[in-house]
């Protein structure tokens, strides 16, 4: 089965599966909660970011010939759970926090609700595409409070896998990046991508001025020219020289980046190329980002920093089982006991709640069984968080494709405006908001 995403699973979903299948539990109805116990990172906030990828690998999760004969070669399953299997489609439904949408401790991101059979298998892949893309735009989203008006380029590619460096450039657009150098992120997403040269380009020349015309003949004046392979000042003269004060930018990749930027200004100023912008990249992250806000600077080019989550690679979310039914079939709550790895058990519904338009809590209200909670018109000082993104199995599809790409990027910019003033800091802090539980009545 081409494109299946069945076997991107932890192989004791499967083992658990076969076993609930053989004690008659499997067809129990349960609903699975996906939430961070925590902020990773001494993060202020995080961010929602995978939802429309994670429902589009959900359409394809289905067992084709070829997953179904790997584990029967495998002995993974007997012959009852590969029946089983192939004929599996996920026929629940799943709420959770629109993409884009902020987080805090224990946040139901998402709620999933099904028979254990269909739920429990979902657990790896929504973790290993939350958790990552999650990370990503929590990074990238200090990145853009840092930057303010400033646009951002990602550009870390080749510092992340092939997938992820796809996966990455997207959650960093959805949290306010502008283009990504990614060309498959462009043509999957719909992001705006952007490059120019590398020094290898200035390098395969005889002299630098040679590249510079070369570039400007193939893409005009309006490109960006790389002016730091060799000397700085050289390259910025021997630019306007070649370009003329028309050129559209410089791009500096290395040294002290504040007093480069100064001194590159100046000189451009001097040359007369006073709209010839200044781009700067060289290993960026949110807090040379923010060292850079008083210095001449027009764009950033950030790599490695907002791929790999900029130090927090995963946002730490679980997918636990928090309400199901008996033998008699009755709901009850259940959650895990652990030391510092506890669950809340029950069905919950999230609001944050709102003073003149700013955050002051996340608002959690927890039902013990499985009926429906608390609703928006019961708390009118408060947004709703949870949407229906799967209704007896059918996606919705507005949250998918290059389409759900724009409309989380539009959510996040809205809902980044609620935030208090002490959120936007990029020092290590508790979470900008408390979570506050209460009980339904």
């Amino acid at each position: 089965m081409t494109g299946s995403t069945a076997l991107q699973t932890d192989r004791y979903e499967l083992t658990m599966l076969d076993a609930a299948l053989r004690d008659g539990t499997a067809h129990r109805r349960c609903v699975f909660e996906l939430f961070g116990r925590r902020l990773s990172g001494g993060r202020r906030f995080g961010v929602v970011a995978g939802t429309g990828r994670l429902l589009s690998l959900i359409r394809d999760f289905r067992f084709g010939e070829d997953e179904l004969r790997y584990l029967r070669d495998e002995n993974v399953v007997d012959a009852e759970t590969l029946a089983y299997l192939e004929d599996y489609r996920f026929s629940g439904t799943i709420t959770g926090y629109r993409e884009g949408e902020l987080y805090f401790p224990g946040s139901p991101i998402l709620t999933v609700e099904g028979t254990f059979a269909e739920a429990v298998v979902l657990e790896t892949l929504a973790l290993s595409v939350m958790n990552h893309d999650s990370a990503v735009a929590t990074a990238a989203a200090r990145m853009t409070i840092a930057a303010g008006d400033r646009p951002l380029a990602e550009m870390g590619s080749r510092r992340a896998g092939e997938d992820s460096a796809v996966a990455a450039a997207r959650a960093a657009y959805i949290t306010g990046f502008d283009a990504t150098s990614n060309l498959e992120a462009g043509r999957s997403w719909g992001i705006p991508t952007m490059g120019t040269a590398a020094h290898s380009w200035t390098l395969l020349h005889d002299t630098e001025e040679d590249a510079f015309r070369a570039q400007i003949a193939a893409h005009g004046v309006g490109t960006t020219l790389l002016v730091d392979t060799y000397d700085i000042r050289q390259g910025v003269e021997t630019a306007i020289r070649v370009a003329g004060t028309g050129l559209g930018g410089v791009r500096i990749d290395s040294g002290d980046l504040p007093i480069m930027a100064a001194e590159v200004r100046e000189q451009l100023d001097s040359l007369g190329a006073t709209g010839t912008r200044i781009t700067v990249t060289s290993d960026l992250d949110e807090y040379s980002i923010a060292a850079l806000a008083a210095s001449p600077v027009d764009s950033y080019g950030v790599g490695t920093s907002v791929v790999t989550g900029s130090g927090t690679p995963t946002a730490g979310m679980v997918y636990k089982l928090v309400a199901r039914q008996d033998s008699a079939g009755g709901w009850v709550a259940v959650a895990k006991k652990s030391t510092d790895k506890g669950s809340r058990g029950g069905r919950k519904a999230a609001f944050r709640t709102l003073d003149r338009g700013t955050a002051t809590s996340e608002l959690v209200i927890v039902s013990d069984g499985f009926e429906t909670v608390a609703t928006a018109s019961e708390h009118p000082d408060a947004r709703s968080l949870q949407v229906e993104l799967v209704v007896g199995g059918e996606i919705d599809a507005v949250n998918e494709g290059a389409a759900g790409v724009t409309a989380a990027r539009a959510h996040h910019a809205q809902v980044r405006e609620e935030l208090p003033v002490r959120a936007l800091a990029l020092s290590r802090s508790e979470p900008a908001i408390p979570t506050v539980f209460t009980d339904a009545e």
